[in-house]
């Protein structure tokens, strides 16, 4: 019985088509806890279009979101989910990092104030006390933001609110906050009856820039499996935008702790701000805001395109 039983699962394995067999792993880094910015990704795995494309994907989030680019840059990971501004200073750093692809294919960095408080232009903010989470390019955005308004980065107090920017913001410990993302920001606030208004950073002269993109090995752009996770990312994506209250059942399912109203309201305002040709790159973009980075000396020299970024074929 035992040789019988055997021999029929040669047979079968020898029916089955090679993306059945096995598998290609893929190991992908978040850049935080699974939230609608990573949709895309949680859709095309759960549409199986990712086991399709031969690919055994494995989303993770990381323990520390520092650590997403630099274990990639270390061979530890296949892919990391990063920032193109992050991006573009690691590279000055010496990391051999690529973007491959982009989720989210717009800024989401605002700058926050109630609205209902006495700050209605940015030029109020001269005296006031200004909340951030991670210094060194909130800087530079909020430095342009006030220029443009006849301000100098000195004519407000910086506060570090750590990761508590709304909370700072709507007990009056600060005026504003730079860095809060207006898809859930701005839904925090108002679903605490304490609305906020948004200041848009590409709206007072900040380069428009990709928010959210995936970031490579500089070494390893020719494996096979990066392209065809790309295929199966976009077609991920085609099928969000096309059914985004099935999308959303998708996205929750197995995961209740964010199936709550700040995430509806998170994945309804991020729609519309998904990459939908995630493989494509926009060359002007990342050439202008490397100059931007240079400009403001957050990098030593704009490097060309191509070292940053790659439109894989």
């Amino acid at each position: 019985m035992t040789a019988i039983l055997r021999r029929i699962f040669l047979l079968l394995l020898c029916t089955l088509s090679p993306s059945a067999q096995a598998a290609d792993k893929l190991v992908v880094m978040l850049d935080w806890f699974v939230n609608p910015d990573h949709g895309t990704l949680i859709v095309a795995q759960e549409k199986g279009y990712f086991r399709a494309a031969g690919l055994d994907v494995e989303l993770i989030a990381p323990a520390d979101p520092n650590d997403p680019p630099k274990l990639v840059a270390a061979g530890k990971a296949d892919l990391a989910v990063s920032y193109q501004p992050q991006l573009m200073l690691q590279v000055a750093q010496g990391l051999p990092l690529r973007r491959i692809g982009t989720l989210v294919a717009t800024p989401l960095n605002s700058l926050v104030v109630l609205a209902d408080g006495p700050v209605k232009t940015i030029a109020d903010l001269k005296g006031g006390k200004v909340g951030f989470s991670v210094g060194g390019f909130e800087d530079v955005l909020l430095k342009v933001m006030l220029e443009r308004h006849g301000l100098k980065l000195s004519d407000v107090e910086l506060i570090n609110v750590n990761f508590s920017l709304s909370p700072a913001l709507i007990a009056g410990h600060v005026d504003a906050v730079i860095g809060a993302f207006r898809n859930f920001e701005l839904n925090q606030m108002d679903i605490v009856k304490r609305p906020g208004r948004a200041f848009y950073i590409e709206e007072e002269g900040v380069p428009v820039y990709d928010e959210l993109i995936l970031v490579a090995e500089a070494g390893r752009l020719d494996d096979p499996r990066l392209r065809r996770f790309l295929d199966a990312l976009e077609r991920g994506t085609q099928f969000l935008v096309n059914h985004p209250k099935e999308s959303w059942k998708l996205f929750v399912k197995g995961r209740p702790e964010i199936n709550d109203e700040l995430n509806r309201r998170a994945w309804r305002d991020t729609l519309a701000r998904f990459a939908l040709r995630p493989a494509a790159l926009d060359h002007t973009r990342y050439a202008r805001f490397a100059k931007f980075l240079e400009h403001h000396g957050m990098i030593p020299k704009a490097q060309p395109v191509e070292a940053y970024a790659v439109e894989l074929r």
